[in-house]
This record gives structure tokens, C-alpha cells and sequence, in this order.
């Protein structure tokens, strides 16, 4: 039966109902952000809508204890799950001092936070890769028992260091797990004009690792094929490429018209298949979740947002004596 599927993959009723609460908050943050932004309130938004169930999935097959992530900028639900809260994502948003990341000095979805392992992303895309392999490079070398995950768009797959990342853990059988998160567009290029192959987790095998294609609108998926990777690079039998493929429900970023390159009947047919939705689906007819439960747990998460927007709006900016703090050496 389809609705014993969570139970097949060693998850409780509970884990599943906090895979769905992490990817609806992660999804009402965003959309605040929006609005936040097209008031002029906050400078830019770049999104997760549509890619909630891959971000989650991937950060419950994980140990949140140990494992490190190198994420990149639309991986709101990621951080989420492990450990930043809906007011560090709000500081962020509004520059503020008290943000985590970066103390206000860097745009959001820059995620960087030493409570978590949460390793600092750039703005060039694909570095995170490098840094993903050199913390599984020190696992292997301090014989530790952790994995580090990195995540990118189908876009990245296009770049040195995807190539020069992918080779050298492969090389030197590292703990690191490659995740593309393949929402089908690298701003405005379609994949088709970016892939020859058409699929990212082909070229895999490239570099002596396996290559994995699941259904990234559907977080148990991803959960499965996470945890998989994870186990296999714990027992010291090296790296995994796992494509995950949803789609992009909004703009690029808050700056892009995305009418531009893509047509309005193509994001509505893809908001069918919205991982919100089909995971709400599964979870009532699982029995998991009632009208009920839904209902309170949209009005805590509202709450919460709510709360977290008023605290960052109210927040101090960062001193403008601090603008050299962690940049030169003191």
C-alpha cells in the first residue's frame, strides 16, 4: 500500500509530519519574503518554492549531529531542518546584525553557520562543490564518521569546478554526497539547451561514482536515495551524484521576468505537481495528517513568521564601525 511507504523507509508518523512542517515553513517564510520585497522592505528574494521536498528529504537522511552541508541559495528548507530558525532567515532578509550568515554584510540565500556545519556559500555558483569535497577530504584523512552533502541547479553541472569537484572525490573515494537540484531552468535556459545528455546524473559515471535520478517532488524519494549515499560514504565506499528533479514555481529571483522565456501555461501545469500539495495528499490518505492538524499547523506557522518578521524589523542594522570585522585579519 502506497501509504505505508514512510514506514518501509524506517520513518515515524511524527518524522513525516515534521518533513511536511519544514517544507510548509519553509515555504511561508519565502513567500513573505516576496512581499517583503515588492514592498521595498527587503532588497532581494531568491527562492525555494517548488523545491522544498528535495531540500528536506535530503536533510532528514542526513545526522544533523555530524554531517555537514555546503548548500546553495535556495536551500531554505536545508537550513531549516538543520538548526536556523524563521528569524535568523528574517535578519538575513533585512541586513540586520544579529544575521548569522553574515552579520548583514551578504545577500540572502549566502547560508553560513558554524552552529550547524553550515559552510559558507559564495555568490559564483558551483564553489560550494570545492568546499563540500575538502571537508570530506579532512573526514577521510581524521578517519571521521561524517558525510558532507552539497547541493546546486542543473545550471552548475556546467562548470569547472562541478568537473574538478566530482573528479577528485571520485579519485580519492571520498564522503561526500553531490546533489543537483534540477528545477529545470539556469535563469532563463532551459535544460535542454544546457544538457546534451539531458541528465546531470549520467555523468556520473565519468567519475567512478554511482549517478541516481529521483523524482524531487516527492521528499520520501529523496529521503531514500540521501540515505543511501550517506550510508554507502560512511562505510568508506566513496561519493554519489543524485539528481532530483521539480521545477521552478517563480522567478529566478526577485529581479527576473520570468514571462520572458517561459510560458504561463507551463508554470500552472507544473503547480499540479507542487511537493506541497502531493505530500499533504499522502499524508491524509496515510492517515497521518486530518484537516484539523493541517489547520494548526498553518496557524502556528503563520504565527511564527509573523513573530520572526516583527523582531528582524525592529532589529539594529550592523554598526557601521564593524564593516571590516571578519573581513581583514585583526
Amino acid at each position: 500500500m502506497a501509504n505505508e511507504r514512510h514506514d518501509e523507509l524506517g520513518l515515524s508518523d511524527e518524522q513525516v509530519l515534521d518533513m511536511y512542517r519544514y517544507m510548509l515553513l519553509a515555504r511561508k517564510i519565502d513567500e513573505r519574503m516576496w512581499l517583503l520585497n515588492r514592498a521595498g522592505k527587503i532588497p532581494f528574494v531568491i527562492s525555494c518554492q517548488g523545491q522544498e521536498a528535495i531540500q528536506v528529504g535530503a536533510a532528514f537522511a542526513l545526522d544533523r549531529d555530524k554531517d555537514w552541508l555546503c548548500p546553495y541559495y535556495r536551500d531554505l528548507g536545508m537550513v531549516l531542518v538543520f538548526g536556523q530558525s524563521s528569524k535568523d532567515q528574517m535578519l538575513s532578509a533585512f541586513a540586520k546584525a544579529e544575521d548569522p550568515n553574515s552579520g548583514g554584510r551578504q545577500m540572502p540565500g549566502h547560508y553560513g553557520d558554524r552552529r550547524f556545519r553550515i559552510v559558507s556559500g559564495s555568490s559564483p555558483v558551483t564553489t560550494q562543490l570545492l568546499h563540500a569535497v575538502g571537508v570530506a577530504l579532512a573526514a577521510k584523512m581524521e578517519k571521521k564518521d561524517h558525510v558532507a552533502l552539497t547541493t546546486f541547479g542543473e545550471g552548475s553541472s556546467n562548470q569547472g569546478d562541478f568537473h574538478e569537484g566530482l573528479n577528485f572525490a571520485g579519485v580519492h573515494n571520498l564522503p561526500v554526497i553531490f546533489m543537483c537540484e534540477n528545477n529545470k531552468y539556469a535563469i532563463s535556459v532551459p535544460v535542454e539547451k544546457q544538457l546534451a545528455g539531458g541528465s546531470v546524473a549520467a555523468r556520473a559515471q565519468g567519475y567512478g561514482m554511482p549517478g541516481v535520478q529521483v523524482d524531487g517532488n516527492d521528499p520520501l524519494n529523496v529521503f531514500e536515495a540521501v540515505k543511501a549515499a550517506a550510508d554507502q560514504a560512511r562505510r568508506g565506499e566513496g561519493p554519489t551524484l543524485i539528481e532530483a528533479s521539480s521545477y521552478r514555481l517563480v522567478p529566478h529571483s526577485s529581479d527576473d521576468d520570468d514571462r520572458t522565456y517561459r510560458r504561463a501555461e507551463e508554470v500552472e501545469e507544473a503547480r499540479k505537481k507542487d511537493p506541497l500539495v502531493q505530500f499533504k495528499a499522502y499524508l491524509m490518505d496515510a492517515g497521518v495528517m486530518d484537516e484539523e492538524k493541517e489547520s494548526a499547523l498553518n496557524k502556528e506557522i503563520a504565527q511564527e513568521v509573523d513573530e520572526a518578521t516583527e523582531y528582524a524589523e525592529k532589529a539594529p542594522y550592523p554598526d557601521p564601525e564593524q564593516t571590516h570585522t571578519h573581513v581583514y585579519a585583526e
